[in-house]
């Protein structure tokens, strides 16, 4: 459940633009002390889980129909 929140949020900055702030933390590299992971490697990582990894995500979530989809999809997907 956590996982679909997290994939439809993402969806929802990356539609905003890179001008808003909140795809800019999204996708943005942070200045000084990297920190272990960002953001944007937690939605790949999820995306990689249900079989989506490898694609252009902030693409793909531009239409918003397929974009449903795949968190209906990520909604669906048990981890055994």
């Amino acid at each position: 459940m956590i996982k679909s929140i997290k994939i439809r949020l993402a969806g929802h900055a990356a539609r905003m633009g890179q001008k808003r702030g909140i795809c800019r933390v999204l996708v943005g590299k942070p200045e000084g002390k990297r920190p272990r992971c960002r953001w944007e490697g937690n939605i790949k990582m999820d995306l990689t889980e249900v079989g989506c990894g490898g694609m252009d995500w902030i693409k793909m979530a531009q239409d918003r129909e397929r974009w449903s989809a795949l968190v209906n999809v990520v909604m669906n997907f048990r981890v055994s």
